[in-house]
């Protein structure tokens, strides 16, 4: 659950391309974009081992889900995640393109242009603080590509996270994505 919570915090504070202080927007395209992140871990509390002849003596159903939530995580290597979003004029005018994060991270500009934006993070939440750093780079108005790297402290454990994403245009019309 925490590991998903930091993802969730570097990919929608990544997106919040103009929603601090300071951020020069990036020059890309407005309309639908897919995002796809690249995130492994290590450093994890540690989860009720399952060894593999118990894994193998499970139901194939459980097994299965047992074995999608461990990668879903992270855990065992690089997990990709893949997902759209919808920029547009009215949420960078508002500087809310995808700011969930706002009530719990606090964002330092390191540096920012129209092609290149790099700052720091900071998250508190009721029992854990995750520090990192981002960089996204615009490659063309069409597409992006960036890094991160979090340190999330919790009851005294380090959980180290990094990340790599790119993202392109897929055009102007939006659909149902928000």
């Amino acid at each position: 659950m925490r590991a998903k919570f930091v993802l969730a915090a570097i990919v929608f504070s990544v997106l919040s391309l103009w929603a601090a202080d300071k951020l020069t927007p990036l020059k890309v395209k407005l309309g639908l974009w897919e995002n796809t992140v690249t995130h492994s871990m290590t450093g994890m509390p540690a989860m009720p081992a399952i060894s593999p002849d118990t894994l193998a003596k499970m139901p194939p159903e459980q097994r299965a889900r047992i074995e999608a939530m461990m990668k879903q995580s992270g855990m065992g290597g690089p997990a990709t995640n893949v997902s759209k979003y919808c920029i547009t004029q009215e949420k960078i005018d508002k500087q809310t393109a995808f700011d969930v994060t706002q009530q719990v991270c606090t964002r330092t500009v390191v540096s920012s242009t129209s092609s290149r934006l790099e700052m720091k993070l900071h998250c508190e939440q009721k029992q854990a603080t995750t520090d990192g750093t981002v960089v996204v780079e615009v490659t063309s108005s069409e597409s992006t590509k960036g890094t991160a790297h979090m340190v999330t402290n919790a009851a005294g454990r380090n959980m180290n996270m990094d990340v790599t994403f790119s993202s392109k245009y897929l055009g102007p019309d939006c659909g149902d994505v928000k």
